[in-house]
């Protein structure tokens, strides 16, 4: 029997973290044709708003009935925007153990929202989903994607040489791929001790389906 994720929504003082919905669609299609999104992810190009609601409606939901991984829209607490996107992806239900990825709207940035969500998915993880380990793979020269890892209390495990495609804009405007470095980062329920808490306490809602 494959396993999945439930339907679920985290909340921590500035933050909820849930289920997509269509009404993401043109903040979703916005923060993914950013330069820094563009940069470090396999996004595709233009990433159009069909393209943002095929995601949310199709991909988005196949990836969880698969028990492959999951996808939280993270919303400011008041104002209900979209901040960012929390991505898990290639779990392993046997081993217990699942990728995390993170982008953050460029207007959003500099807020700490990233390490916050980041940290408020790994300890309900942990906790109520019983998940032993924790992965994260950022491009060598991703500074701000490490800090992240860092400061949620991620251990660096190594190099995977070659093993990431980023991309880089030429002098005519052009978007061309150079191949790069991963490194890859791990955490452990143990590492939680030492990392900060997210602003204020998590909290759990079960959503309804959303397939």
């Amino acid at each position: 029997m494959t396993s999945t994720f439930p339907n679920i929504s985290i909340s921590t003082e500035r933050l909820v973290l849930r289920p997509f919905d269509e009404d993401d669609v043109p903040a979703l299609a916005e923060m993914m044709n950013d330069e820094q999104v563009v940069a470090w992810t396999d996004v595709r190009l233009p990433f159009t708003e069909d393209a943002a609601r095929a995601w949310i409606t199709e991909y988005a939901p196949a990836e969880r009935a698969s028990g492959r991984g999951l996808a939280f829209a993270v919303t400011e607490f008041l104002t209900q925007r979209l901040v960012g996107v929390i991505r898990l992806l290639r779990t392993n239900w046997h081993v217990r153990s699942t990728e995390l990825s993170y982008v953050v709207a460029p207007w959003a940035r500099g807020e700490g929202y990233a390490s916050e969500a980041a940290l408020a998915t790994a300890q309900w993880l942990f906790g109520g989903q019983k998940f032993e380990r924790i992965e994260l793979r950022t491009a060598a020269d991703n500074t701000a994607s490490q800090q992240v890892a860092q400061k949620i209390g991620c251990i660096s495990e190594g190099v995977l040489r070659g093993a990431c495609i980023a991309r880089t804009r030429t002098d005519d405007g052009r978007w061309i791929e150079v191949r790069t470095d991963y490194i890859v980062w791990s955490l452990l329920p143990e590492d939680l001790e030492g990392a900060g808490e997210p602003s204020g306490d998590s909290g759990f809602t079960t959503y309804s389906d959303w397939n």
